[in-house]
């Protein structure tokens, strides 16, 4: 029997990289998942790779309308939500002097807006029991150049969890942040026109001396989805290799 049998999840940017690692997983051991993605073509192949067990929904977390569809599509199909992960979020190199008000704005729109209100709307689908897992970021602490708005984004995603642990008292729902370091995916193979160099760089800080694994952050989310951390709320668990550490 999976640690998730019988739960529902709902997956935000669950079609590439860690969203999609975690979509997987969470099938595997029993749930029932929704994942959301802004781009058809990819949402589709992410939905045929995972198989069984899943709906695909079109959203842009960052556009309330499209939160209320995929939340509308939830409840008309399985009426309720155990596990939510506010996996949804991206960042752009831009050094100070160089960033613009669309750089801002676009990081904020998605990673900031866009989790606060994907965990509004799903609230009232939430009951006792239900865990939320918001994805942070080791770059919330570290000052890693040009990439000051993006971990600002990610200091405030700790930041709401600490309040929402205090605002869900009494509800018996969980919220805590999975904050990755280094981990090789889709979305931090464009930050950079090499790839190759950019993961030997990021590698070279980490103390286990390689990058992470979508799959290795997953089986975090696992941990934070089931029954085995029930009394694990409001907390931040760091997937990094020890990069965020020392």
């Amino acid at each position: 029997m999976g640690r998730l049998e019988g739960k529902v999840a709902v997956v935000t940017g669950g079609n590439s990289g860690i969203g999609l690692a975690t979509a997987e997983r969470f099938v595997a051991e029993g749930a029932r998942v929704f994942v959301t993605g802004r781009r058809q073509a990819e949402l589709d192949a992410a939905a045929a790779r995972i198989g069984r067990n899943v709906t695909a929904v079109r959203a842009d977390v960052s556009n309330l309308a499209d939160l209320d569809r995929l939340f509308a599509t939830v409840k008309a199909e399985a009426g309720r939500i155990d596990v939510l992960f506010a996996n949804a979020g991206g960042g752009e190199f831009a050094p100070l002097g160089e960033i613009t008000e669309e750089h801002f704005d676009r990081t904020f729109a998605t990673n900031v807006k866009g989790t606060l209100f994907t965990v509004q709307k799903a609230l009232p689908l939430m009951g006792e029991g239900g865990s939320i897992i918001l994805t942070g970021s080791t770059a919330a602490n570290d000052g890693t150049p040009a990439f000051s708005v993006y971990g600002a984004t990610k200091a405030a995603i700790r930041s709401l969890a600490r309040h929402w642990t205090n605002d869900l008292r009494g509800r018996g729902v969980r919220v805590n942040v999975l904050a990755p370091g280094p981990i090789s995916t889709p979305g931090l193979h464009g930050l950079a026109e090499d790839k190759v160099a950019l993961e030997a760089a990021l590698a070279a800080d980490v103390p286990l001396g390689r990058m992470g694994r979508p799959e290795e952050v997953a089986a975090a989310a696992l941990f934070l989805a089931s029954d085995d951390s029930s009394f694990v709320h409001g907390s931040e668990l760091y997937v990094d290799g020890g990069f965020g550490q020392v």
